[in-house]
């Protein structure tokens, strides 16, 4: 007999944080004597916000020990960093990892979170009938936001409709196909999209989910299903075997193109594959014409910065406090790294992109030339007047053997091929308030408008089973954005045909959302993920393993579910 454990369960005075919402800060910003218990939370406007507050603060705790976001990335062809930070999960050890019993756990929790204030809202009497449409929308959303995770990452999951706390919830509850799963969050995220506040209402506000967020979300939602249930046809990806040694010395390969053949993914069969495509193209068009509020792509060099947060193209983004123990994730130090009163790197800068990542680029790409790391110094490089280089190749390496700017400063840098320490770092992490400490303050995009026009530029390619010019216009205002050479339908850099063009959205999706938690899922619904991986050959140039079997297209349900729940009596195959 199964062990039985009732989960999903919290203290409900330590689920509300009394707080003002009138700015982005301030939603996240605790006040003294803020934990109160959810009989003294007032039948008011007020009070409904201060239960969907709760529920936005499981997300920060989800990110807060730096479980999230590495269970959505570290997974994938073109990120690495040392063994010491990648084997426990980027190296493909699911079972028991940590990572994918908190993704499971976290993301239920949310799940309970959502259905204990819905709960206690409908009971509310003296709240406004439009505040209450948009509070029951936000929870909507972000319960099938969760649930979206879920499919992905773990396929059939139990769909947990009642809060535990409500008594009508029973934790033996079984796992749902995957057409069930995607039915329910199309449901939750239909009703946000009709029920939320726009970003253009007044009531609206900064860091919380909007109308536009369901929308982009549900073009998402269909975009997934509709790559997951195409049966035939043929996608390239750059990659292969990362190094090769000659003469004793070591050199970065180019990345090969894979001509991989596209396969329905488990559990998608049946689904109509341009139905949903069409759905995706009309979702995301109606996005991108201001159907759901106003949303624009920013100029390059004010993408990440603080001033930028939750502004017109960060359409949901989770909202951090820089140094708070809660609300100050650990993710930007991991990519960006921590920094000493001398400008020098003295820990973190531990998660980079492979070299096969970095040769997508055209070398005056922004995403490259200003978006990634090219030098460094730590203190122990100080000591004897040098510092770190990327790459060992092109534009930058030229400047570094020829001392030019910036590296003209008397220093000598390095780069080590193969190593851990010499990767493609990213800079859309290092705009923080303060990059001298742990707990910084940049701020994770869930939704951003350039991957809606790369959703549409995606659906309307395989819809009409090769690109118009309204795709092609899709892909080229996210490129013309980092000044990369815009693709054409014919002639030079012609990206005409269904092939050619939703491998160059891929490739793009690569560029503009690498670190975004992306990759893998991109892989899985194209159902390529075990050729990419495999391509590689074994292990990466950081020495990360990335061979992968069929087990590895699921994460393993965690085992304390699975002696809690009844109705769940096997893992997912190979685990």
């Amino acid at each position: 007999m199964k062990n039985l454990s009732v989960k999903l369960i919290f203290i409900p005075a330590v689920f509300l944080l009394m707080i003002s919402l009138v700015s982005c800060e301030s939603l996240i910003e605790e006040e003294k004597f803020d934990f109160i218990q959810d009989t003294d939370i007032p039948d008011s406007n007020v009070g409904a916000d201060l239960w969907v507050t709760g529920v936005y603060q499981g997300l920060s705790s989800m990110f807060r020990y730096n479980m999230f976001p590495n269970v959505y990335d570290m997974d994938c062809d073109y990120m690495t960093g040392p063994n010491w930070a990648f084997s426990s999960f980027g190296a493909g050890n699911f079972q028991g990892s940590e990572h994918t019993q908190s993704m499971w756990e976290q993301l239920y929790n949310l799940i309970h979170r959502a259905n204990f204030a819905l709960e206690n809202i409908e009971q509310m009497a003296n709240v406004s009938s439009a505040h209450r449409a948009n509070v029951t929308g936000e929870l909507n959303l972000i319960k099938g936001y969760s649930y979206f995770m879920l499919v992905k990452a773990f396929g059939e999951v139990p769909i947990r409709r009642y809060s535990v706390n409500s008594g009508f919830e029973d934790v033996n509850q079984p796992k749902k196909s995957i057409p069930n799963v995607y039915e329910h969050i199309i449901e939750l995220l239909t009703y946000a999209e009709e029920n939320t506040y726009k970003n253009t209402n007044g009531s609206f506000i900064e860091g919380r989910v909007s109308a536009g967020v369901a929308a982009g979300l549900l073009s998402k939602v269909y975009l997934t299903m509709g790559s997951a249930s195409l049966s035939s046809g043929t996608i390239n990806v750059n990659g292969g075997i990362p190094m090769e040694t000659v003469g004793g010395n070591k050199f970065y390969t180019s990345h090969t193109t894979l001509s991989l053949t596209k396969r329905v993914v488990a559990g998608y069969d049946g689904l109509d594959s341009k139905a949903y495509y069409k759905l995706a193209m009309d979702k995301a068009k109606q996005v991108m014409n201001g159907e759901y509020g106003s949303y624009d792509l920013l100029p390059y060099s004010t993408l990440w910065t603080q001033a930028s947060k939750n502004k017109v193209e960060h359409m949901w983004s989770l909202q951090t406090l820089s140094g708070d123990e809660i609300y100050g994730p650990q993710y930007p130090k991991s990519y960006s790294g921590s920094y000493d009163s001398n400008g020098f790197v003295f820990s973190g800068k531990w998660y980079g992109m492979r070299d096969h990542w970095y040769k997508l680029f055209e070398e005056n790409d922004l995403r490259i030339y200003e978006g990634v790391m090219h030098r460094w110094v730590t203190p122990n490089q100080d000591s004897f007047n040098g510092g770190s280089s990327y790459p060992s190749f092109g534009v930058w390496n030229d400047r570094v053997v020829n001392d030019q700017p910036p590296f003209d400063d008397g220093r000598t840098y390095y780069s080590t091929i193969g190593s851990s320490s010499y990767l493609a770092y990213l800079t859309k992490y290092s705009f923080v308030s303060n990059n001298g400490i742990d707990r910084q303050d940049a701020n994770w995009p869930f939704m951003r408008f350039a991957e809606i026009l790369l959703i549409y530029a995606e659906a309307a390619n395989e819809f009409n089973d090769g690109p118009n010019q309204d795709a092609l216009d899709a892909i080229n205002r996210v490129r013309i954005r980092s000044e990369a050479t815009p693709f054409t339908l014919f002639g030079n850099n012609s990206k005409g045909d269904l092939v050619s063009f939703r491998s160059a959205v891929l490739d793009e999706r690569a560029r503009e959302l690498a670190a975004e938690g992306d990759r893998r899922w991109d892989l899985l619904r194209w159902g390529i993920y075990l050729e990419v991986m495999n391509a590689i050959g074994g292990f990466d140039e950081a020495g990360v393993n990335k061979i992968r079997a069929e087990r590895h297209l699921l994460y393993p349900i965690p085992n304390t579910e699975i002696n809690s729940n009844d109705a769940i009596n096997d893992n997912n195959i190979g685990w």
